[in-house]
């Protein structure tokens, strides 16, 4: 069981404490990061580590675990503050990120960072791999399920539909994909880089459910992950975000893609983030 099951309502601060820490993050980086992605998968992450997935800091190689794949390795920051929040690793290894010999590099480093179970940055990586991970839980009889958050540009990527067709021919309805749609992309919108619409239609095509949420509204986000189809087909849940959510001046913004915070940038957003 999840060790904490918070209420939405204790998520919600929790998911606003997790941006506050992200502004500081990025804001101390010495190689910049990158903002806009951190914050758009806030609710995602939340929800996931305080209340929907089985598995804890202190265990960390049990075999029942559930497992977590950060397939947008490029969230990192976003990822590395909820763990910190959630207790796999110390609050005071936030401010070494990006930092000579840190324990938290650019992009997730299984062997470098407790929580963090598989190494990804490489876009299209990280859900090949998840399918293996639920393939194998499946012949194992494990009751583990396996999450993966993956970009919506990512899905540009064709090693995500070779898995598609992999999961849905195995039948592995122990694997949820999480499309963080926030609709931009490093410089631009995805409809202009690389459309993916209707993106619904193509996860059906292949034999997956889909299920869409409100991203970024976390009663939306708990209610979806915990009412998923049970049909013996893995399931997609299309989470509806946008990029920088959560302060005024990020939300929607493309140059936030590797932009971070600097000077009355810091206490502006600092200061919409206040527990209210």
């Amino acid at each position: 069981m999840n060790p904490y099951s918070l209420s939405v309502d204790e998520l919600v601060k929790k998911a606003r404490r997790i941006r506050r820490r992200i502004v500081a993050l990025n804001a101390g980086s010495p190689a910049g990061g990158h903002t806009g992605a951190d914050l758009s998968e806030v609710e995602i992450l939340t929800a996931l580590y305080f209340r929907v997935l089985n598995c804890a800091p202190d265990r960390l190689d049990d075999p029942a675990r559930d497992i977590y794949i950060q397939s947008k390795g490029h969230g990192v920051g976003g990822y590395y503050c909820t763990l910190a929040e959630a207790g796999y690793f110390p609050i005071d290894w936030l401010p070494t990120y990006q930092h000579a010999n840190s324990h938290l590099p650019g992009h997730p480093v299984r062997h470098k960072t407790p929580g963090i179970e598989l190494n990804t940055g490489a876009l299209g990586h990280g859900l090949p791999v998840a399918v293996g991970i639920a393939l194998a839980a499946k012949r194992d009889h494990s009751a583990r399920k396996v999450f993966a958050l993956t970009g919506d540009g990512e899905l540009a990527e064709g090693s995500n539909w070779e898995a598609a067709l992999v999961a849905a021919h195995y039948g592995l309805d122990n694997l949820v994909i999480i499309n963080d749609k926030n609709k931009l992309q490093l410089a631009g919108l995805t409809c202009s880089i690389m459309n993916t619409d209707p993106l619904a239609d193509k996860w059906l095509a292949f034999g997956l459910n889909v299920t869409e949420c409100a991203g970024n509204d976390m009663q939306s986000v708990v209610d979806t992950l915990e009412n998923l189809p049970a049909n013996g087909k893995p399931n997609v849940v299309i989470a509806n975000t946008e990029k920088g959510a959560g302060i005024s001046f990020t939300q929607g913004r493309a140059e936030w893609h590797h932009r971070v915070f600097k000077g009355d940038e810091i206490t502006q957003a600092l200061e919409e983030l206040k527990d209210e």
